[in-house]
C-alpha cells in the first residue's frame, strides 16, 4: 500500500519546517476567537488555562517525537509495517477527526472575513473563494504543505510583531491582577470551552508521520512550538490589558488590538495591511486539516482521484456552511462545550497508538 502522505526522498519533511509550523502557523488559529473565549470565562486569569493547554499539548508533542526517534523509518511507514492493510482504519479515523476539527475554524474564518473585508452585507456565496483555495491545496501533496510553513514565517511573524507593538501603546497590564482572582471552576471551564483552539499536537501528526528523525529534532521542534506558545501568551495578555472587562465582546482579536495606536488617527488604518497578511496565514491554517482529510481518505481507500475527493469535500462543506450559518452559536456551543472531550480522547488515543509502535532500531541493526 503506497501512502499519499509519504513523500518521496526529495520531498521529505524536515524538522525545520515542522518547527516553523509550530511557531508561525498553528498560533494563527488562536488570534480570532480564543482570546475572547478565555476572557469570557477566566477573565484576568485567561493565561492560566492557556498555559495548561500548551503544557499538555507540549507533552503530547514530546511523546510523538519520542516515537519518531525510535526508528529511522517514519511513523506512517512503521504503521503500515505493523498493521498492513488494517492501517487504512487508522487513516479513516484520522481523516474523520481532521474533518471534525475543521468545522469551527471554518465558521470563525467565514465570520471574520465577512466582518473585515465587506462594508456591506455579503452575498451567500462570498466565502466561495476560500473553498476554491482549499480545493487547490487539498490536491497537493505533503511537499506543498510543508513549504507552507516557510511562507508563513514572513506572513505571520512581521505583522504579528508590529500589531503587538502598536497595541502596547494602550495596554495596562495591571488589569491582569490579581493573579488567581477568578474561581478555579470558571478557569477550568475556560480551558474546556477553548479546547478546539489548542489541538496542536494532532495537527502536526501528518508532518511528524513523514519525518525521518535525526538527532536534535526534538529540541528544534519543541523550541519552535514553545516560541509560538509564548507569542500567543503575550498576545492574550496584551489583548486583555487593552480591553479588560469588554474583552469577551471583542471578537477577531488581532484585527482590533492595534486600533488605539495614536498614528492611526493621522495616517489611517494602515494596520489593516498587517491584518490582511495574517489572514493569508489563516487561510493556510484552515485549509490544512482539509488537506489532511483528503490525503488520508484517498490513502485509506487506495485511490489517486484526489481532485474528485477534494471537490466533493469542499463542495459539501460549502453547502454545510450555507445551511448552518444561522445556527453558528448552536454549533459552537455543541462542539466547544458538549463535544470538547473528543479532542482530548482523539489526542490520547492517536498519541498512544503511535507511541506503542515497535522500536525498529534493534531490528534494523540486526538486519544491517
Amino acid at each position: 500500500m503506497k501512502n499519499n502522505l509519504i513523500a518521496p526522498k526529495a520531498d521529505i519533511v524536515n524538522s525545520r519546517q515542522i518547527a516553523l509550523a509550530g511557531a508561525c502557523l498553528l498560533p494563527a488559529a488562536r488570534l480570532l476567537e480564543a482570546p475572547s473565549i478565555l476572557a469570557k470565562y477566566a477573565a484576568g486569569d485567561l493565561l492560566l488555562p492557556a498555559i495548561l493547554h500548551f503544557l499538555l499539548q507540549g507533552g503530547l508533542l514530546f511523546a510523538l517525537l519520542f516515537a519518531c526517534s525510535r526508528s529511522e523509518k517514519t511513523l506512517f511507514e512503521r504503521l503500515e509495517i505493523q498493521f498492513g492493510k488494517w492501517s487504512a482504519l487508522v487513516y479513516i479515523a484520522l481523516s474523520v477527526y481532521y474533518l471534525f476539527s475543521a468545522i469551527l475554524p471554518l465558521f470563525d474564518l467565514e465570520k471574520f472575513t465577512y466582518a473585515v473585508f465587506f462594508d456591506t452585507a455579503p452575498t451567500s456565496f462570498s466565502f466561495l473563494f476560500f473553498f476554491l483555495f482549499s480545493a487547490f491545496m487539498c490536491v497537493k501533496g505533503l511537499k506543498t504543505l510543508s513549504r507552507t510553513a516557510d511562507i508563513c514565517l514572513f506572513l505571520y511573524l512581521i505583522p504579528f510583531i508590529l500589531l503587538l507593538a502598536m497595541g502596547c501603546f494602550a495596554t495596562d497590564f495591571t488589569r491582569l491582577l490579581p493573579l488567581f482572582g477568578n474561581e478555579f471552576g470558571d478557569t477550568m471551564y475556560a480551558m474546556k470551552y477553548s479546547t478546539p483552539h489548542f489541538s496542536d499536537a494532532l495537527l502536526l501528526l501528518p508532518l511528524l508521520g513523514n519525518l525521518r528523525y535525526k538527532k536534535g529534532d526534538t529540541v528544534k521542534i519543541l523550541a519552535g512550538y514553545s516560541a509560538g506558545a509564548l507569542g500567543s501568551l503575550f498576545f492574550f495578555a496584551t489583548f486583555f490589558s487593552i480591553f479588560s472587562s469588554i474583552a469577551p465582546r471583542e471578537h477577531y482579536a488581532f484585527a482590533k488590538i492595534a486600533q488605539y495606536f495614536p498614528a492611526l488617527d493621522i495616517v489611517g488604518r494602515f494596520d489593516l495591511l498587517f491584518v490582511y497578511m495574517l489572514t493569508i496565514v489563516l487561510f493556510y491554517y484552515t485549509a490544512m486539516p482539509l488537506q489532511f482529510t483528503t490525503n488520508l481518505f484517498c490513502q485509506a481507500i487506495g485511490t489517486r482521484r484526489t481532485v474528485l475527493v477534494s471537490t466533493t469535500l469542499n463542495g459539501g462543506l460549502l453547502v454545510f456552511l450555507l445551511f448552518c450559518n444561522k445556527f453558528y452559536n448552536t454549533v459552537y456551543t455543541v462542539i466547544s462545550g458538549k463535544l470538547s472531550f473528543l479532542f482530548w480522547v482523539c489526542a490520547g488515543v492517536f498519541t498512544l497508538l503511535f507511541s506503542l509502535l515497535p522500536d525498529l532500531k534493534k531490528k534494523e541493526k540486526k538486519n544491517a
